[in-house]
């Protein structure tokens, strides 16, 4: 697949709801996936398909998803693109809402997501 190719159908997957397995689909099976920080206990970082599977689940399990907006793909040369999400969500412990943003940078190698970075609006 090609950058384009690869961008459009992360993003077609985040909007449909098929974002795990789209994991098994665009990424490659030792990727990284980078948060800002570490949440709940858990590492900033991720190693391979299996733990950010879990990261998936984390959140799935922590958070509502109430509604949100995904703006991109943003390409940038042939090895990287960014995508724009903002997210309404309730915390399931809590009930909590909160709206948020965040920028994810996607660094992709021999037609594979390597690496995702996330950087969000504190």
């Amino acid at each position: 697949m090609t950058l384009k190719e690869i961008a459009d159908e992360l993003v077609a997957g985040c909007r449909e709801g098929r974002e795990l397995a789209n994991l098994d689909r665009l990424y490659a099976p030792d990727a990284l996936s980078v948060e800002a920080m570490g949440f709940a206990g858990q590492d900033a970082v991720s190693h391979g398909i299996d733990a950010i599977k879990g990261k998936h689940a984390w959140w799935a399990g922590a958070f509502e998803f109430l509604g949100g907006d995904i703006t991109g793909p943003y390409l940038h040369g042939d090895d990287r693109f960014a995508v724009l999400f903002s997210m309404k969500t309730r915390d399931r412990a809590t009930g909590a809402e909160t709206e948020g943003a965040e920028v994810a940078v996607y660094h992709v190698k021999d037609g594979r997501i390597v690496r995702e970075e996330f950087f969000y609006a504190m």
